[in-house]
């Protein structure tokens, strides 16, 4: 066989594996999607609940602003991006998410921080010093105007948040040294998208190697597979008591990571991690029973809280990787296949 046949049947193969997990990946999707739209939505109160058990059931009211933005966010995103979500159920939860945080999120007086956890009519129950949940109500109310166009949403979301300084230097002790794989990946996949934008293939070099390869390398369970939690980076033990954990979103943010970078460089290695992440993601995260994935997992890949929702974990890492990485295996298929290459020219005779 030519090397040239060889490599085009290689091709062929590489894109009925991406056009499997595109399948995969938009089916996993409906059925996450599905999950939220029939178990949180708060009829009520206006809202989402976001403790649901295994099965979907609320087991506490509390709403959390962090995932209530997110869903919102969640929501109309896939609105906006997905023809076969564009629908008005949708919509309309995601303006009632919306409509909830407008009226009940910021905390009076002075109305210009956001509650970190309300009961489910809306009271403020805690109020934290981070600016996270200011955070995912400005993303919430700016897709929601990108959604919907009413102008109540973008001037609402508009607002000036604190800003934090660094000096750079290294803390000393147990946090100095924390790691966090799945930040590490996060935050590649971030800075992936501004080198894409930019067109600096140096810089983007030296995101991959450094905020997914490096991460990834370290923190990639030998034993059973996953990625730890935690770590420490001269090799002690880590100090938290769930580093060793395997949790839905470090996971979430490493294909989207991992596919988006091979997306733009065409590493293979990139996509092999994209592979054996996902794999492993979807073997042991996923619920095919009730839908949606639990969030985590013993060290060993067994499920060791079978919540699908809590005060963490809402409508929006699992749906948002699906999405995303739907949106680039389309993409990738959609790529004209390189075209063969020639037959050698026959050599002539008496040529040396």
């Amino acid at each position: 066989m030519s090397k040239g046949l060889r490599a085009r049947q290689d091709m062929e193969k590489e894109r009925e594996t991406l056009q499997a997990w595109k399948e995969r990946v938009g089916q996993e999707l409906d059925r996450v999607v599905a999950f939220w739209m029939e178990h949180s939505h708060d009829q009520e109160h206006g809202g989402f609940f976001t403790c649901l058990g295994r099965e979907g059931q609320v087991y506490d009211d509390l709403k959390y602003v962090w995932l209530q933005g997110r869903q919102v966010w969640m929501y109309c995103r896939l609105y906006r991006t997905f023809e076969r979500f564009r629908h008005a159920q949708l919509l309309d939860a995601a303006k009632a998410g919306g409509e909830f945080l407008l009226r009940y999120a910021r905390v009076a007086p002075p109305g210009k921080k956001c509650a970190f956890v309300l009961t489910r009519d809306g009271r403020p129950v805690k109020v934290q010093r981070t600016i996270f949940s200011e955070c995912f109500y400005t993303m919430a109310m700016n897709e929601l105007w990108r959604a919907t166009g009413e102008v109540q949403y973008q001037r609402d979301g508009q607002a000036v948040l604190e800003n934090v300084s660094e000096d750079g230097k290294e803390l000393s002790g147990c946090l100095g040294r924390q790691q966090n794989p799945g930040h590490a990946l996060e935050a590649g996949w971030f800075l992936l998208r501004h080198c894409i934008r930019k067109g600096d293939p140096e810089l983007r070099a030296h995101v991959v190697d450094k905020f997914l390869l490096l991460p990834f390398r370290s923190g990639w369970d030998p034993d059973h597979g996953g990625l730890f939690y935690f770590q420490d980076a001269d090799d002690f033990c880590p100090t938290q008591l769930e580093w060793a954990m395997k949790l839905w979103w470090p996971h979430s943010e490493a294909m989207i990571a991992f596919l988006m970078g091979y997306s733009d460089s065409g590493a293979p290695v990139l996509l092999r991690l994209f592979y054996q992440v996902a794999e492993y993601t979807f073997r042991q995260f996923r619920d095919p029973e009730y839908g949606e994935w639990f969030g985590y997992l013993s060290r060993e890949g067994k499920v060791a809280l079978s919540i699908k929702g809590g005060p963490f974990k809402g409508c929006f890492h699992v749906p948002r990787c699906l999405a995303m990485c739907e949106e680039m295996l389309g993409a990738l298929l959609s790529r004209p296949a390189p075209a063969p290459a020639p037959a050698p020219a026959p050599a002539c005779r008496g040529a040396e």
